[in-house]
């Protein structure tokens, strides 16, 4: 299904219809303040897997980061976060940034590295933190690629569809997107670090 949502006022039908196909274990692509994002449930493990499949990967070797609503939704998977690092998630979020933490034992086993961390995100976009707040816990989320290396990542919605609706149940069309990944901040070690320079502004490092 393309299913198109406002980027700005999503209708409540249309939130309905996606956050009933996630309860039901459903794959969806979503639009995010920086590229259009594959994910599920958090809670639904098949839907892992379908989507670790259709990014051609192992669950076990997969980075498959966290979309939070809010804070308080946040705090509830990691463990305790150090104050000046809290200081810099607010200066950052909602916004293009994706911060690795330690995680805790509210995130399912299968989301969990080696190193016992997890990616969290809360985008500046309202559709996905709209679904997120209806479904009462977090999506996966991952990016999709193009197979252009020169086009890293997938921009237009009618086109995603064109390649990945026999593999996902919904494409949530909300315009382009870009084609600009986050920045991502590991927070795990005593000192952060950024680990991939994206659309976030690496100095929001400074404390």
């Amino acid at each position: 299904m393309l299913l198109r949502i406002h980027p700005d006022n999503p209708g409540e039908r249309q939130l309905k219809i996606i956050v009933d196909c996630l309860h039901q274990g459903g794959v969806i692509i979503y639009p995010t303040d920086t590229v259009y994002g594959l994910g599920c449930d958090i809670t639904r493990i098949k839907a892992v897997d379908r989507v670790a499949q259709i990014k051609g990967i192992r669950r076990e070797k997969a980075n498959f980061s966290f979309i939070c609503s809010d804070f308080s939704q946040l705090s509830g998977y990691s463990r305790p976060i150090p104050n000046p690092v809290f200081k810099m998630m607010r200066r950052a979020l909602p916004g293009p940034y994706t911060f690795i933490l330690n995680a805790n034992n509210e995130v399912p086993h299968f989301f969990q590295s080696r190193k016992k961390t997890v990616g969290i995100r809360i985008p500046d976009h309202k559709v996905p933190v709209q679904i997120v707040e209806r479904l009462g816990n977090p999506i996966m989320t991952t990016s999709i690629h193009h197979e252009d290396e020169v086009i890293d990542y997938l921009t237009d919605p009618e086109y995603i569809y064109e390649k990945f609706h026999k593999l996902v149940d919904i494409v949530i069309d909300s315009g382009h997107c870009g084609n600009i990944p986050s920045t991502i901040i590991d927070c795990s070690r005593e000192t952060p670090v950024v680990v991939r320079h994206g659309k976030g502004d690496p100095d929001i490092l400074l404390f």
